[in-house]
């Protein structure tokens, strides 16, 4: 027994065993940004961390119960998606898109899905149908349970597997940058009860045009579909403005 004891010591305190403990630390300094990251994209996309708002430090990281250094490293990554500014001697600041910015981005998003759409249908595989579907039917249970962070996670994945299943890497990779910006808006744009609504009759549209694999009408649904979330956001912000400006 005192032998086995020996050697499993021995074992951890060998070159291998240290060498181990290194790369293991080195993966937690590489996953822990990453992980930060993607908790901040979350609370920008359900408006926790609203357009325009500066990202507390010392708040932060007491809240995610992390340390400066990854949590900088996460303000990196998400300024490299568009979703975060980094300004010198000034800190992080959540971007805020003009009126401009999200009319465009959202007409440029309307195409693509509907391209989406369109080689979804030529390309997508009977297996890949029926996982849009599961995946539909869990959202609307969702929906009728009224947990907008639950239907907005599925709503998301559908969205993204339609896109993949046009097999087009630079379709993908354009959709994606550009989506990184609007996952907020999108988001916002289903508070609004009896537009969510209709986001989800849409969405049933969808997936019936999926399965009948019919490109054109899909294309047009999606398209539709993007117009009238880019208006519904235009409204909100233009209702924004007015408000702000409105005396006390």
């Amino acid at each position: 027994m005192k032998n086995d004891l020996h050697n499993s010591a021995a074992a951890s305190n060998s070159p291998v065993g240290v060498s181990e403990a290194v790369a293991a630390s080195a993966v937690d300094r590489r996953t822990l940004p990453t992980a930060v990251a993607e908790r901040l994209r979350k609370m920008i996309i359900e408006g926790k961390l609203a357009a325009g708002a500066r990202l507390n430090e010392r708040a932060l990281c007491d809240q995610l119960q992390v340390s400066r250094t990854p949590l900088r490293e996460a303000f990196r990554l998400l300024s490299a998606d568009g979703l975060v500014q980094i300004q010198p001697n000034r800190g992080a600041q959540v971007i805020a898109l003009s009126e401009k910015d999200v009319r465009e981005s959202f007409e440029v998003m309307g195409a693509l899905e509907a391209l989406s759409g369109d080689l979804a249908c030529r390309r997508i595989s009977d297996q890949e149908i029926a996982e849009i579907k599961a995946l539909t039917f869990e959202m609307q249970a969702c929906h009728a349970r009224r947990d907008l962070p639950a239907y907005y996670h599925m709503n998301r994945e559908i969205h993204d597997r339609i896109n993949a299943a046009g097999h087009n890497l630079l379709l993908s990779q354009v959709y994606t940058t550009i989506n990184l910006r609007l996952q907020n808006l999108r988001f916002r744009s289903n508070l609004n009860h009896d537009k969510w609504d209709a986001a989800m009759r849409e969405h049933i549209d969808m997936v019936d045009a999926l399965a009948a694999r019919d490109g054109a009408r899909l294309a047009l649904i999606m398209r539709n579909h993007l117009q009238r979330k880019g208006e519904t956001v235009l409204e909100d912000l233009k209702l924004a403005a007015s408000r702000s400006h409105d005396p006390a």
